[in-house]
This record gives structure tokens, C-alpha cells and sequence, in this order.
């Protein structure tokens, strides 16, 4: 899978500082590829990944890995009543893949330090499927989620096929409600497997990077 090159990454990040962040959470690193990517700028990694083959070969490649049902409650040495909070969270390519991308999304809220970074990527428009449900279908729906009291401006998620359309729809009434503040985002080029009949797809990916607001 690639989404962004180190200069990239470094670049949506505005990073420009001499010594390194603190620690990164990536959520569904699969081979790692993109995470040795973001690695660098970082003291500490943890991932998670629910394939067994892509555990391996993030264990291979030194990362170090997490149970996905246990990654905010990772406690700080010496303190039992204390969990880890994250400097940064990468969830890429992994909400329209999630049963429950809403109650990820406030998980992760609550696991980020204040002020520290989201950087989520989405394939756009967005057509969720999850692989291990009957229906495909996600028991949450972002498109249909209004947290706002006031929405800025509600449409039927029928309506919603426009990209522009869906990232104000999410950046209005999904992430800034739940206290996530645009800082950056940005659209590139996503190359990720394929299947037997084409080796590899050529997607648009829109990464966009968010501020947990205190």
C-alpha cells in the first residue's frame, strides 16, 4: 500500500522541529509500509492489524503491535491507573472499512493527547464495506451522522454522492462535533493490492490531518 512519501508525511504534519514527537499510534498498519513512512519523526510506534500474515510482517519489520481491542488501554508504566495517550493517531483507509467508524472516531479522541494529531485517509466518495459482516454493511453510517444540535446543512446520504459534498458533511457534522479541528488535508494518488485479475488499484485518497481540540 502507499499513500504519502516521507517528505510528504512530514509536510501534512508541519513538521520542523529538531527532535522527534512522542509516540504514534498507527490503527490498521497492514504491511507496515506506510508506517515506515511515518516512523521517523517518532520516539515510539504502535500498531495494530487485524491479518495474521500483515502481524507478521510488521513483527518482522520491528514495529511493535498491539491487540486491536486494547490499544487505548496500554498502561503507563508505573502508574496502573494511567493509560498511554498518543501524540498522533493514523487511521488510513480504515474507516470505511470499520464496523463502527463513529464510536472509533471518539475512542480515538479520548486516546489523543490535547492538541495532538488525526490523520485520517479516505477513499472519496465514500462507499463503506465491511468484510466480515453479512450485509457489508457498517452498523454506523458516517454519511447518515448528525452530532451537530444544528446541522450546518442536512442532506439524505442518498444525496451525498458528490465528494465535496461529503467532506464538508464530515468535517461539519462528524469530526468537528466530536472535537476535531482541521488543521491540513490534502488528495493523492493511493496504490493498494489487488486481486487475481489486476495486481494493483489506482485510487484518489483524501488525507486530511485534525487538531484534538482540548
Amino acid at each position: 500500500m502507499f499513500v504519502f512519501s516521507q517528505e510528504q508525511f512530514k509536510t501534512l504534519i508541519d513538521f520542523q522541529s529538531e527532535s522527534k514527537l512522542g509516540t504514534l499510534l498507527d490503527l490498521g498498519a497492514g504491511d507496515g509500509q506506510v508506517t515506515s513512512k511515518m516512523a521517523p519523526f517518532f520516539q515510539n510506534v504502535y500498531t495494530t492489524e487485524m491479518s495474521t500474515t500483515m502481524r507478521w510482517r510488521l513483527q518482522q519489520k520491528g514495529f511493535r503491535l498491539v491487540d486491536v481491542n486494547e490499544w487505548d488501554k496500554i498502561r503507563i508504566s508505573g502508574e496502573e491507573e494511567s493509560f498511554l495517550k498518543f501524540d498522533a493517531i493514523s487511521c488510513l483507509n480504515l474507516l470505511d472499512r470499520c464496523d463502527k467508524p463513529l464510536s472509533l472516531l471518539k475512542q480515538m479522541k479520548d486516546a489523543l493527547k490535547p492538541n495532538g494529531l488525526l490523520i485520517v485517509a479516505l477513499v472519496l466518495p465514500f462507499k463503506p464495506y465491511v468484510e466480515y459482516n453479512p450485509d457489508n454493511r457498517p452498523s454506523e453510517d458516517l454519511l447518515n451522522t448528525w452530532l451537530r444540535d444544528t446541522c450546518i446543512k442536512k442532506e439524505p446520504s442518498s444525496t451525498m454522492n458528490k465528494v465535496n459534498k461529503q467532506i464538508s458533511h464530515l468535517i461539519e457534522n462528524v469530526f468537528e462535533p466530536i472535537g476535531f479541528e482541521l488543521a491540513k488535508f490534502t488528495r493523492l494518488p493511493y496504490l493498494c493490492e489487488g486481486n487475481l485479475a489486476q495486481s494493483y488499484f489506482y485510487l484518489i485518497d483524501y488525507v486530511f490531518v485534525f487538531k484534538n481540540k482540548p
